[in-house]
């Protein structure tokens, strides 16, 4: 069945505009009470990022959970993995997070947790949009859920943090600029760091409600590679507004991306034995993560842009790493989801176990070049299938010989098709996009 209202990562739109309202937030609520409840007792947790508009629907969800019978466990502005996280560890039915990641302020969003800490499966989305079609109804008084908050919810999440690397770790005499984008971990990521011996300085740790992710965090930093460079840090770290993603920078100010984070940590890992299997990434990830990781003896297996394909595939292979370019990482070893503090901490270990900075670990990755053409073409016609485009794409491939590769797709929101080709030489890289884009072109015509 298509879903009505679930995309990839959960609901998400602008405040205000339908379903991202407090009337559907407040039908949504009492659908997921219900959905949870015909599986047993339920208790749900709800968590969310700073901006604004989650004070309103983190009360029109609870007004909805409770009418339908649900136990509600607040946690107040909390990273999008600390609430998988706790989820598992309070042993309840689901949780709810109330963010729409690194979106400006005026965009929110519904993500859920299973009670295992992960995505819902398929059968549980499609039974909460069910419910969402059918009239809402209210417990007898007697059987209302009741609604209680866990004081100690950063408390519990900086220590199974810290957990993730050795007991005996110190980063006493590392220079740290931390960037947490005016998000949700603005509070946990600083104490993590500091906690484990790290001298850090802090960016955009002041959420006003409309701040968030505005000119900072993993989506924009050059305000941290200025820090960096003016603090003369070791590194800098910038997690995005609900702290599932991180790109760092080294202390040259140079931006280390997601592909180089995986690469790292996916290298300390072989190197100790502790990989076990291979490394997931997506189609946009780099081809040069993709030699890079071949150098190593590391398989590599892509798979489509997004972090719940990346975990679907991780789960399939029953492999431990993967993650995105943008820097989401998933670290299956130590979580159930993307957590962007915790993959800091293995690039750090990473470095630390091999007395390397990080301007020195991501030398034996070499990223390719890559150009990208985007070609309009009319509504329903699909270029990709034409013969002549699937011929064109076949011979250029042929003549890279594996040092390259072609990638059409076509977008979700316009009538474009991205001609995407990427390969050892820019030069010939862009020669061959810009043959593949006249042929879709003409296609098209």
């Amino acid at each position: 069945m298509s879903r009505k209202y679930f995309g990839t990562d959960g609901i998400r739109g602008y405040v205000g505009q339908f379903p991202i309202t407090p009337e559907f937030m407040l039908k949504l609520g009492w659908a997921a009470g219900m959905a949870f409840r015909k599986q047993g007792k339920c208790r749900i947790l709800i968590g969310k990022d700073t901006r604004i508009s989650g004070y309103m629907f983190e009360s029109a969800l609870e007004a909805g959970l409770v009418a339908s019978g649900a136990d509600v466990m607040l946690l107040g502005p909390m990273p999008t993995p600390a609430i998988a996280y706790l989820t598992r560890t309070f042993q309840a039915e689901a949780g709810i997070v109330i963010s729409a990641s690194h979106n400006p302020h005026y965009d929110n969003g519904i993500k859920f947790f299973s009670g295992k800490g992960t995505k819902l499966p398929d059968e549980v989305e499609l039974m909460i949009e069910e419910l969402l079609d059918q009239p809402m109804t209210v417990v007898e008084s007697a059987q209302l859920g009741k609604v209680s908050r866990i004081n100690d919810a950063a408390g519990r999440y900086i220590e199974f943090c810290k957990s993730s690397v050795p007991t005996s770790t110190s980063f006493a005499g590392l220079k740290l600029v931390i960037d947490c984008a005016h998000g949700a971990t603005y509070k946990v990521a600083p104490s993590v760091f500091r906690e484990l011996g790290a001298q850090v300085s802090t960016l955009a740790v002041q959420p006003n409600g409309l701040n968030i992710n505005d000119d900072c965090g993993s989506t924009h930093v050059a305000g941290l590679q200025a820090e960096v460079l003016a603090q003369q840090a070791d590194l800098g770290i910038a997690f995005d507004g609900d702290g599932d993603r991180v790109l760092m920078v080294d202390h040259a100010g140079t931006v280390v991306d997601g592909d180089e984070l995986l690469f790292i940590i996916a290298r300390d890992l072989q190197e100790r034995g502790k990989l076990g299997g291979g490394v997931v990434g997506t189609l946009m990830s780099n081809l040069g993560l993709e030699l890079a990781l071949a150098e190593q003896g590391i398989p590599f297996s892509r798979a489509k842009v997004g972090d719940r394909y990346v975990m679907a595939e991780l789960q399939e292979r029953d492999w431990q790493l993967g993650g995105e370019n943008s820097g989401h990482l998933v670290c299956f070893q130590h979580t159930t989801t993307g957590d962007a503090i915790i993959a800091a901490l293995q690039v750090l270990m990473a470095l630390k176990r091999n007395g390397q900075t990080l301007a020195e670990a991501r030398q034996a990755l070499h990223k390719c070049p890559q150009v990208l053409i985007n070609v309009r073409f009319a509504g329903g016609v699909d270029p990709i299938e034409h013969p002549a485009v699937k011929d064109a794409c076949a011979r250029v491939t042929e003549r890279m010989a594996g040092r390259g590769r072609v990638l059409l797709r076509k977008s979700g929101t316009e009538p474009l098709v991205r001609v995407m080709v990427e390969g050892e030489d820019e030069a010939q890289v862009r020669g061959y996009a810009e043959e593949l884009a006249k042929v879709v072109t003409e296609v098209c015509a």
